[in-house]
């Protein structure tokens, strides 16, 4: 397998952000059309007032104990908000060098951030982004326009990659807690290898939306059939030879077990995480995600 140099980044990151964003605008104005903004806003975050159920109104409005107490239906009638925030955090950790393929982890996980940050451009959203790496993190604060966005992506892009023999980077979850207005989505991307909860998530969720973006490589699936090889484990920080023993295997599916266990712990809502392959199409993959978000009416 090819062997990711710890200290590489995307080279003309600015260049693949213009590339990639004829696709996003496409996505936007003929696949996704309204389905991104309603996506992330759902059926609007503040509630207004209660008013007179009409016919056509979304029953799941309805306000059951004012229409008790009056003898007709009510609704509950929410302030539709105008803009979305989006606050991409970035973990950076040196397991993303890893890569049995053409791309290492951490290129698909970067592509995915900066597809999402354009789709924030193009629907003249404010975007802003926390880099967490192990040398220390770097904040974007939230702006709206295309060239201060594409500005901000190709920033996150070119961030230096950190070290094999690093550690994992210390996430600042008390600076994120004030890092953008009330009702903002906060999008996680990493590695989410199995971890205890943060200190401070439910206080993040209650106050954001959250969502988790993943990239998994087809060998943390499932390990390749075969005779032994050596490979490079980023998070060791050196060789290791892969047997494809009984016990290999069993060490391996018990790991993947944890994973998903703290995975889906940090994301109970099946809709508000979103797992990929470096081999995947990441555009189709989040146009896939938020077809699902709005045709289950997701507000968080």
């Amino acid at each position: 397998m090819p062997i990711e140099n710890p200290n590489s980044k995307i080279e003309n990151p600015l260049a693949l952000l213009r590339q990639l964003e004829w696709r996003v605008r496409h996505a936007v104005e003929n696949v996704l059309s309204g389905e991104y903004r309603s996506a992330f806003r759902g059926r609007g975050m503040e509630f207004d007032q209660v008013v007179k159920y009409t016919f056509g109104d979304d029953v799941r409005d309805i306000d059951w104990n004012v229409t008790a107490r009056l003898g007709e239906p009510y609704r509950k009638k929410f302030v539709e908000e105008r803009e979305v925030t989006l606050l991409v955090v970035f973990e950076d950790s040196p397991s993303l060098h890893f890569g049995s393929g053409a791309q290492s982890k951490r290129e698909a996980l970067l592509e995915l951030a900066g597809l999402v940050m354009l789709l924030g451009a193009v629907n003249r959203d404010r975007v802003g982004f926390v880099h967490a790496a192990p040398g220390g993190n770097l904040f974007r604060e939230p702006v709206r326009g295309r060239g201060q966005i594409l500005h901000a992506a190709a920033t996150l892009l070119a961030r230096p990659a950190p070290g094999a023999t690093d550690p994992a980077p210390e996430m600042p979850w008390r600076f994120l807690a004030r890092a953008a207005p009330k009702h903002s989505v906060m999008l996680w991307l990493g590695d989410f290898a199995p971890r205890a909860e943060p200190e401070g998530w439910a206080v993040l969720q209650r106050r954001y939306q959250t969502m988790g973006f993943r990239v998994d490589d087809p060998w943390e699936r499932a390990l390749p059939a075969g005779e032994s090889f050596a490979a490079y484990d980023p998070a060791a920080g050196r060789l290791v030879t892969i047997e494809g023993s009984a016990a290999e295997r069993a060490a391996h599916a018990t790991w993947c077990a944890q994973r998903e266990t703290s995975w889906q712990k940090l994301f109970p809502n099946p809709l508000s995480r979103l797992v990929v392959t470096t081999e995947d199409n990441r555009l189709d993959a989040l146009v896939r995600f938020f077809h699902a978000r709005m045709k289950a009416g997701v507000t968080r």
